[in-house]
């Protein structure tokens, strides 16, 4: 079938707003604010009545650690720039205070929903049983069980300090939370004040014995104030606060280090101490407590936030408790594609048949793995080359990798030492694949290795075949579970030399001349992006169908905007699915009137990226060009990265992607937001459990039910559900 959707007109364009100049700063949404927007985004789904409770309570999690990193790395970058007295302005003309300015307030309302989703929450939870206590509420037995508890499990762990001359207020690390206490000696009435940090070792929620069906927890801070005198023995408590803090996160390498990787270690060392840039605290402290807490931080009034509720609301997926699957997603298996059943789980058979598009999470990301532990096991390979940005702590790719160095094989792993808050882990992964004798590529100083490449070099005959993988999310097994991604597995001799001619430039600088199927990025991405949409637009210039279709978590680059722009100016339907941040302003009258935009927020992470030209022939078409790649539409991925931007002649894989996973994102109604001009974010749902309701287009849904076309095999080769003309 073909939806109506994919051929509908574009929503009404509206007049420009007063004073708008289109050649201003002003056709540019702030790429920060878009952020939070993107946030809000997450944060409603803790209120969507269709999301299972427990669910609710994850996406809350979610959107409170996210507004945590954003505070630790872009916050914490523009108040530095501010400091440093520079004045660049962002692409829509705003100088860093004034983005300061607009993001402190926005991120105080979005705390606020925050407290208020929980409170709803907490009551919803209340209703399945699943309580959360304060220490006022514990039964004797309660008390019972805590006491040892707390000897046990806490007590060695915990590390009180009085706050006087001789004992100085202590270092609190990023994202610390720690109880500040106002105590009084009961035999004197002398008063001191006193810390005592939370290890963040310890889970935040204590689970107490079940009561019935009953599954009850108690905050961790409440059982410190509970047993406080085991902690401070003759002393009362007079007042308290709870506070947390969050430090600058960044991290500023040498770029001529000579041992780049002792380098990173000494660099993560000073992360944990970098100046704090917010600090939240209960409401109550007395200000005499609050005042010291405040000047031993150094931190100002305006990076304060008084929170009459609950502190590190990121811990709250604790509360994720196996025993109630009935309040999460029905459980999914992800599915092992048919074409590889066909073959007795022989992944180089299966891609010698054809090339191979798997949908992860809905096709397993094991294939990936067992593409690896394949190679490593198999004697006719002779050499792995891969790339490696973000994987798990216990890899199983890393373990393939070295077990094939172990074996004799030839392994050569590009290690990104620069992905943010994943450093340490590829540290220790890099020096295990060379203990293995594997050869470790550290990649470039100044620009982060961002590809998702995998080549197997393997003996055929008299010829040596290669096996490459392109994916558009990390070789991380457990993210793979919740990200949808696409792997794309080809045998053809033109990729090979293509992912060749990539690892050289990473090994030894030598800029290829020649790519064949593959644009990369800093070199030759942005401009090939740019020819594609300019050439989009000569179509409609002529006359002939045109059309866009992308997906991408994040659109800012301006030149790229500005292509766009000008597409849209002449005649081309653009359609844009953007999960995240999106710099670039839809359907105003003039400017981007063929433009719209919509965010797809649900049960998966949507991470694929993704862009289709119709090429003359408009979408959905087999005469479309078709791209994967690692890369959003970001300056850092196109200027300062090393990314990948692969096309697929494969006439079912172009199918698959344009008439299966584009059709399906740009047909969902059930998780979409449209942005409008003004940088609003719609979405319209009927009332829960109505006719129309029933009838909402949820795309994850329709993922998880259908198999995928060229993963296909021979149970499978009829009826492939598709949202758009069967290809030819």
């Amino acid at each position: 079938m073909t939806p109506d959707f994919l051929h509908a007109p574009m929503p009404t364009p509206i007049d420009p707003p007063d004073g708008f100049d289109p050649a201003s700063p002003d056709r540019f949404f702030n790429r920060e604010l878009s952020w939070i927007a993107f946030n809000w985004r997450v944060l409603d789904e803790a209120s969507n009545p269709r999301v299972p409770l427990l669910e609710r309570v994850r996406f809350l999690s979610i959107s409170a650690t996210n507004l945590d990193e954003f505070y630790t790395v872009r916050v914490a970058g523009l108040r530095e720039l501010h400091r440093a007295g520079h004045s660049s302005l962002s692409i829509d003309g705003k100088t860093p205070l004034e983005q300061l300015t607009l993001i402190n307030e926005q991120a105080r309302q979005l705390m606020a929903k925050q407290q208020e989703a929980f409170g709803v929450l907490r009551g919803a939870l209340e209703g399945e049983q699943i309580v959360i206590l304060d220490r006022h509420a514990l039964t004797p037995d309660d008390k019972l069980f805590l006491n040892e508890y707390f000897l046990t499990n806490v007590f060695p762990m915990l590390s009180p300090l009085a706050i006087d001359p001789a004992h100085p207020f202590p270092f609190i690390p990023n994202a610390g939370f720690s109880l500040a206490l106002q105590i009084e000696r009961r035999v004197d009435g002398f008063r001191r004040n006193a810390l005592l940090p939370v290890p963040q070792q310890i889970d935040r929620f204590v689970r107490l014995p079940a009561e019935g069906r009953a599954v009850r927890f108690l905050p961790l801070e409440e059982l410190l104030l509970d047993q406080l005198q085991a902690l401070f023995p003759g002393y009362t408590m007079r007042n308290s606060c709870a506070f947390r803090v969050l430090r600058d996160s960044d991290m500023e390498v040498e770029e001529e280090a000579e041992d780049l990787v002792r380098e990173f270690e000494v660099a993560l060392k000073r992360r944990r101490r970098g100046e704090v840039i917010r600090l939240k605290l209960t409401t109550g402290a007395e200000p005499e407590l609050r005042t010291l807490i405040m000047e031993e931080l150094e931190v100002t009034e305006d990076e304060v936030i008084e929170v009459q509720g609950l502190l590190g609301m990121a811990d709250l997926k604790e509360l994720v408790v196996d025993d109630r699957r009935d309040l999460q997603w029905p459980p999914f298996t992800p599915r092992v594609p048919e074409r590889v059943l066909d073959h007795e789980g022989d992944l180089f058979a299966a891609i010698q048949q054809k090339d191979m598009l798997l949908h992860h999470p809905y096709e397993t990301f094991d294939m990936v793995v067992r593409f690896l532990e394949q190679a490593a096991r198999d004697p006719d390979v002779l050499a792995i080359k891969q790339t490696l940005y973000r994987t798990s702590r216990d890899s199983p790719i890393v373990a393939a990798l070295c077990e094939a160095a172990e074996a004799g094989k030839s392994v050569t792993a590009f290690v990104e030492l620069k992905a943010r808050f994943d450093e340490a882990a590829n540290i220790r992964q890099s020096r295990r694949l060379e203990r293995a004798g594997a050869h470790v590529v550290y990649g470039f100083i100044h620009y982060k290795t961002h590809a998702k490449i995998s080549a197997v070099v393997r003996r055929e005959g008299d010829k040596l075949v290669t096996y490459t993988h392109f994916g558009t999310g990390n070789y991380h097994p457990i993210t793979a579970r919740i990200y949808t991604d696409l792997s794309f597995f080809t045998c053809k001799p033109a990729m090979g030399r293509d992912a060749a001619r990539v690892f050289n430039y990473l090994s030894g600088y030598a800029e290829p001349e020649r790519l064949e199927n593959l644009a990369i990025s800093p070199l030759t991405m942005k401009d090939t992006l740019i020819r594609l949409i300019g050439a989009e637009a000569d179509h409609a210039r002529a006359g002939r169908p045109a059309s866009i279709w992308a997906k991408m978590n994040s659109v800012v680059e301006p030149d790229v905007i500005d292509a766009l722009y000008a597409a849209s100016q002449a005649g081309v339907q653009i359609s844009l699915v953007i999960r995240g941040i999106c710099g670039l302003r839809p359907g105003i009258r003039g400017l981007s009137e063929n433009i719209r935009v919509k965010s797809v927020v649900g049960r998966f992470l949507e991470h694929s990226r993704i862009v289709c030209f119709g090429s003359g022939h408009g979408l959905p078409s087999d005469g479309a060009r078709v791209f994967m790649s690692s890369a959003d539409w970001m300056g850092r991925n196109l200027l300062r990265r090393v990314e990948t931007l692969v096309e697929i002649d494969n006439p079912t894989v172009k199918a698959q992607i344009v008439q299966q996973i584009m059709a399906a994102n740009l047909f969902d109604t059930a998780q979409s937001w449209v942005l409008d001009g003004m940088g609003r974010y719609l979405r319209t749902l009927p009332e829960p459990g109505t006719a129309e309701d029933r009838q909402l287009f949820n795309c994850h849904r329709f993922f998880m039910e259908n198999p995928s076309l060229s993963g296909r095999g021979s149970a499978g080769a009829h009826d492939v559900p598709m949202l758009a003309h069967d290809p030819d």
